[in-house]
């Protein structure tokens, strides 16, 4: 008897972790070839983080070609008070703006490196296959643009990077240079049984890590231009220890004023991105009722998380419905990292208390 359920509980359990496309094929097998040059095309318009551009969560009709312009824009910005830096960004902001597509559109991107720039800059992007994620054919010095176009073969979210070569890499990841793209399934998400599930709003959150150098006083110093810091920041890299944790680029860009909003009902889909360092996210308050994890959406998604990693050079997506009112804390759960470097996002949300699923019994008292 023994010899017959061990194989059928290991058969079991490969099964239950295999994963197929939504409608049954393997992942080895090629969709459907389609002309580009036959498709229509349609130009995104990108906006910065936290928030997305305008998309529909289902596709309607045949892929098309999305075009999506990014400039690389060198610009110094103050992450934390009185700490300046040369960010090296995708359209001015830390992170990039999110791009959206649909798996089998094709993205036609133009990446424009100014004459104002000083540095060489092209773009990786982890959802693109072959030529170094797109690297090799978007090599741009100041003054030129190129033009490249992939199809989203893959559905998920997907990291986006500066990536010109050897040291470089790291140092324009870590002066900001990174986003994220996501590719929906052309029928929409769909929760832990399989039913369509939408959305109500969505925000991109990036962990931001810094390497900031220090003068013979410790304090941070300042630069005439990004190469002139680069010596200085690559000696701070090499201790693998940053010296800024930040949310979206800046010290409590998402807290406080610049908290995200929503209403006890929303659902609202998370996604979070680290270009370069392990993190591991929580939502103080609330769960991940569905959890992407590695941000694939071609597979069945995980219910009820605490937390959740987000490995270095990926995104993840969850998505929580919010059941009651009140400050929430979105952060990352090393809780120095989160509270002593600013690794942290709040969201305000606004509706009715439900006492069932939370009550105070008595308030803070004298012992009796």
């Amino acid at each position: 008897m023994k010899k017959i359920i061990i194989p059928v509980l290991v058969c079991m359990l490969v099964s239950c972790n295999q994963s197929k496309t939504s409608n049954g094929t393997s992942v080895f097998e090629d969709a459907k070839v389609e002309n580009p040059d036959e498709l229509e095309h349609v130009a995104q318009e990108l906006v910065a983080p936290p928030y997305l551009p305008k998309y529909d969560q289902v596709a309607s009709g045949n892929p098309v070609v999305v075009e999506v312009t990014l400039t690389a824009q060198e610009k110094k910005i103050e992450i934390a008070p009185g700490v300046k830096i040369w960010a090296l960004t995708f359209n001015g902001s830390v992170p990039g703006p999110m791009i959206v597509v649909h798996q089998n559109d094709y993205v036609q991107l133009t990446l424009i490196n100014p004459s104002t720039n000083t540095q060489a800059h092209n773009i990786d992007l982890h959802a693109v296959t072959g030529a170094m994620g797109g690297g090799d054919m978007s090599l741009v010095n100041p003054g030129q643009q190129a033009t490249f176009r992939f199809k989203a073969t893959k559905s998920g979210i997907f990291v986006y990077h500066c990536a010109p070569g050897g040291m470089m890499v790291p140092l324009h990841v870590t002066s900001g240079m990174n986003g994220a793209i996501m590719v929906l399934p052309r029928e929409g998400l769909t929760d832990e049984n399989g039913n369509p599930v939408k959305y109500d709003k969505a925000f991109y959150i990036a962990e931001q890590d810094y390497y900031v150098p220090k003068d013979e006083n410790g304090n941070f110093k300042e630069y005439d231009t990004p190469a002139a810091g680069f010596s200085d920041i690559a000696d701070v890299m090499k201790t693998l220890q940053p010296t800024h944790i930040i949310f979206n680029g800046i010290t409590g860009s998402l807290t406080g004023k610049n908290a995200l909003k929503a209403k006890v009902g929303d659902k609202v889909l998370f996604i979070t991105s680290q270009a370069n360092r392990d993190t591991r996210i929580h939502l103080i308050g609330g769960h991940a009722d569905l959890l992407w994890p590695g941000g694939s959406f071609n597979d069945k998604p995980l219910t009820n998380y605490e937390s959740w990693s987000v490995v270095g050079g990926s995104a993840v997506a969850m998505m929580y419905q919010f059941r009651e009112p009140g400050t929430y804390a979105y952060l990352n759960h090393n809780l120095i990292e989160a509270f002593l470097f600013g690794a942290v996002a709040q969201i305000k949300v606004e509706g009715e208390w439900d006492d069932n699923l939370l009550k105070q019994i008595s308030k803070a008292d004298k012992i009796k």
